[in-house]
């Protein structure tokens, strides 16, 4: 009993992320064809060597774990090597580390073992060149799991030698249901327009989405919209809004005034609040090459302000950029 209680207090001390990570294929959501292609891989015992990629925080990592887990169960440890490529990511772990487990021959447990390369994408040309000779070497033996967030960054070689799956970002209703299920579990007071703030700001990243609640209910009871946009310190919508109508109503002086207090008293970057007035760009009614006028200049000086640009000469640009779109006839 006081090894049971011992555990549930590591895992009450644990990142909700690793917390609620799938430990088999059935508790996956999302990625339905891709999931039910693996399976049948496992189920026939013909595991081919896999590449996973896309964004961030879409179950790359958590379904190969699944996966083996499922094969393994309790000799997980001894059949699978997971790697993340981008400390490890040199010549020298591929010829020493990555071959000494696929060469070594495993008493115990029967079946091919599993190396598991997580941000592959990280691992150097030379690296990449020298896998590509071990997974030919020991395809007999073991099987690689190449993971990364740009296919593009994994030499073609490599590609054509693995079973590519592209994971998209989470679709909304898929993420809000597990985000409902977390809430319930941790006996959260979530609200409907904190669960779209969520959903807003993790655009598909369950990682991002399960980070920003954590954290939002270790500061707020209540987790609404605002609790979540002031944890995050993202600008609340109701305030882009209100900095839109702004924007095409006052004079340039007022409109400079009003900005600038806005943004010191609240601690916003410029280009954050460049970012949610581009998403609002969207929703208003302008004429077409009004919108194209002003995403142009904004896209200018976003790019000024990453070269290190002055935020208050910038800010006068972008309201300026208002001002001129106002007066001219599109």
């Amino acid at each position: 009993m006081a090894g049971t209680a011992m555990q549930l207090d590591e895992e009450s001390d644990l990142p909700w992320v690793e917390k609620y990570r799938p430990n088999s294929l059935s508790d996956l959501v999302a990625h339905e064809a891709i999931i039910s292609t693996i399976t049948r891989f496992v189920e026939e015992k013909k595991l081919p060597h896999l590449l996973f990629y896309g964004p961030p925080g879409t179950g790359k990592t958590s379904t190969i774990l699944a996966v083996a887990k499922q094969m393994y169960g309790k000799y997980f440890s001894s059949m699978a090597l997971e790697l993340n490529a981008s400390d490890d990511r040199g010549i020298n772990v591929v010829r020493d580390q990555i071959k000494a487990f696929a060469s070594t021959q495993q008493i115990i447990s029967k079946g091919v073992k599993l190396v598991i390369l997580d941000e592959a994408d990280s691992m150097t040309n030379a690296a990449q060149f020298a896998l590509r000779r071990i997974i030919e070497k020991y395809t007999k033996t073991t099987r690689f799991c190449l993971i990364g967030n740009y296919v593009s960054k994994i030499i073609p070689a490599l590609q054509s030698r693995c079973t590519r799956f592209r994971f998209m970002p989470l679709p909304y209703d898929v993420a809000a249901t597990r985000i409902r299920e977390i809430s319930v579990c941790e006996g959260l007071n979530l609200t409907d327009d904190g669960l779209n703030a969520l959903l807003d700001l993790g655009q598909g990243d369950m990682r991002k989405n399960l980070n920003i609640l954590q954290s939002t209910s270790m500061a707020f009871k209540v987790i609404d919209s605002d609790a979540v946009y002031s944890c995050t310190g993202n600008p609340n919508p109701r305030l882009i809004d209100r900095l839109c109508e702004i924007l095409l109503s006052m004079n340039f002086t007022e409109i400079y005034a009003e900005f600038n207090e806005d943004r010191i008293t609240l601690g916003f970057a410029l280009s954050d609040i460049i970012r949610e007035i581009h998403k609002n760009m969207i929703k208003i009614d302008f004429p077409e090459k009004m919108k194209i006028f002003l995403i142009k200049r904004m896209s200018e000086i976003e790019m000024r302000l990453s070269s290190g640009a002055s935020e208050k000469v910038q800010l006068g640009s972008l309201i300026g950029a208002f001002v001129e779109a106002r007066a001219l006839q599109f």
